[in-house]
């Protein structure tokens, strides 16, 4: 004999939800297992672009492995790469030259050039970005998580504390 078995909408709608949710949180795991383990990152970065355009207004550039500080160095980059071609230096401070996109649509709050827009823009905010000191503003779409939690990351310190074992980068006080 065969048994039907009957789904209502209303069971189909909460199984397609269940599936959704089941695939976010696998798809989220998923980028933190990739950052932590391949590339050596401790955040994964969330969210999407809700087009405020602050990004675009006040910007430092980090080339290799510092900010740009000085004109001389910023014009030889000009020359190297088309994106530099965008930006703008509307500012200097103690950390470094501050520019400013030229092709944001200051009203729209939108890029002019956003289907051939520059990897660095693509792949804005970096983690490296927030690990210098940056911030991302409250009303940004975008988020940092922390692939470990602040606990986990204690206790295994503590851990490695404990049995006498060096800790990189990390200073115990009592």
């Amino acid at each position: 004999m065969l048994e039907c078995y009957v789904v209502t909408n209303h069971k189909k709608k909460k199984m397609l939800n269940n599936l959704k949710n089941l695939l976010i949180n696998f798809h989220l795991e998923f980028k933190k297992f990739f950052a932590q383990r391949i590339l050596g990152k401790k955040y994964v970065r969330t969210g999407k672009c809700n087009a405020c355009g602050r990004c675009c207004r006040e910007i430092y550039v980090r080339h290799s492995k510092s900010i740009i500080k000085d004109e001389e160095m910023f014009y030889k980059l000009k020359k190297l790469h088309f994106f530099y071609s965008y930006l703008k230096i509307i500012d200097k401070n103690d950390i470094g030259l501050v520019f400013k996109c030229t092709k944001l649509d200051e009203e729209k709050g939108i890029c002019t050039a956003y289907k051939h827009r520059a990897v660095i823009c693509r792949q804005y905010p970096q983690e490296e970005v927030f690990m210098m000191g940056g911030f991302i503003s409250d009303d940004c779409g975008f988020d940092f998580v922390p692939i470990e939690s602040f606990d986990k990351v204690f206790d295994k310190i503590n851990k490695q504390y404990q049995t006498g074992k060096k800790t990189k980068n990390f200073i115990i006080m009592r």
